[in-house]
């Protein structure tokens, strides 16, 4: 695909031109929403811009044309072939030297697409992002929004793509961590992503037979933990998985933090799970060992379920688009895929409720969450 940086004039005018970016931390199945973007907007006369690196790539003026032959293999590989950045909000970009205030550079981005002739521009991430895109809503762009987290945090959908590739990569995971665990008579606990919601956690435990499930909205007792663990040993067992959500913190404690973003403020987490091995070492006197799944449960070929979801958002949204009407996010809500206010969509995290079904169903089987 030609990467071009500049403006230009077409040949022919397509019935629309729309833009399409990446936003946020990458996901399974955004390369199969470029793919159905592309491939509806063909069979409607419209023509597809990428936009690269976010909305850096929109405010610099970065883009690519995106065909049939561009994103024919997509569906099936990870990443995204646009690029993407979460460091890059065009209302608080660094300044020009280190220390300087944050400038808003939202005016070129609303700028540079009308000079690029865009009609519309589907932002496809997380909550961060489409709430960038609803600001940008507001100043005059005409955006549409799909959601896009492996966290499966944004309330106004029941699941996003990315999530239960996610959840089977963590699963994998932990049937692994169970062969070395019950050779060696170890405790073994997987950190997973979460940081304010624990629906990877909750899943991938329940999945993987974990014996422990630590999740953010849960605070845990590591006395509580550690008297899980003693109890599968008096029960004939010299093994035992605890999963354990980057955000998930003791009871009256706080998340474990490595460190600070320095241009966006947002904290990064890690370390849930060593520091709460350290503890069941001390309180169990037992062999733990702890692994961080980390950045590998946002690569690979998405599952089936997530290239379909994907596809389907990227249809619909290209759908929207075409009839004119702006500032909505595409979701699924109970199996039907429809569009919503955009700013009604990001306005509230979905988070584990202690008593969701799941919740207790694992409680019923005997999975503990720390708390008693």
């Amino acid at each position: 695909m030609a990467q071009i940086c500049s403006f230009w004039l077409w040949d022919r005018i397509p019935s629309m031109r729309i833009g399409v970016l990446t936003g946020g931390g990458d996901a399974p199945g955004l390369n199969a929403v470029l793919r159905a973007v592309v491939r509806a907007a063909e069979r409607r006369g419209a023509e597809v811009i990428g936009i690269l690196d976010g909305f850096k790539g929109l405010r610099d003026g970065c883009f690519r044309h995106l065909g049939t032959p561009d994103v024919r293999e997509l569906i099936r590989m990870g990443g995204t072939v646009l690029g993407t950045t979460n460091r890059d909000n065009p209302f608080a970009c660094p300044g020009e030297s280190p220390g300087d205030p944050p400038v808003d550079r939202s005016s070129e981005v609303v700028e540079n697409a009308r000079r690029a002739g865009l009609d519309a521009v589907v932002v496809i991430g997380g909550d961060g992002t489409l709430r960038i895109a609803a600001e940008l809503g507001r100043r005059g762009l005409n955006v549409i929004g799909v959601p896009k987290t492996i966290d499966n945090d944004l309330a106004s959908t029941d699941y996003t793509f990315g999530f239960w590739t996610a959840i089977d990569t963590a699963t994998e995971a932990l049937d692994r961590l169970r062969d070395t665990a019950e050779s060696h008579h170890r405790v073994m606990l997987l950190e997973v992503m979460g940081r304010h919601a624990g629906w990877i956690a909750l899943h991938a435990g329940i999945a993987g037979a974990a014996d422990v499930i630590l999740i953010p909205e849960i605070p845990y007792l590591p006395r509580s933990v550690a008297e899980t663990v003693v109890r599968c040993q008096g029960r004939g067992r010299a093994s035992s998985l605890v999963v354990v959500a980057e955000g998930a913190l003791p009871a009256g404690g706080e998340m474990a933090v490595v460190a600070v973003d320095p241009v966006t403020g947002v904290k990064r987490l890690g370390g849930a799970a060593e520091r709460l091995g350290r503890e069941l070492e001390a309180l169990t006197r037992c062999d733990v060992r702890v692994m961080v799944l980390g950045h590998l449960q946002r690569g690979g070929s998405p599952v089936a379920f997530d290239r379909i979801l994907a596809t389907q958002f990227g249809e619909a949204a290209l759908r929207v688009a075409l009839e004119g009407r702006f500032s909505r996010m595409i979701r699924l809500s109970s199996g039907r895929i429809e569009d919503v206010d955009l700013d009604e969509a990001v306005r509230e995290v979905k988070l584990v409720d202690p008593e969701d079904p799941l919740v207790k169903s694992a409680r019923a089987l005997g999975i503990a969450f720390g708390d008693e």
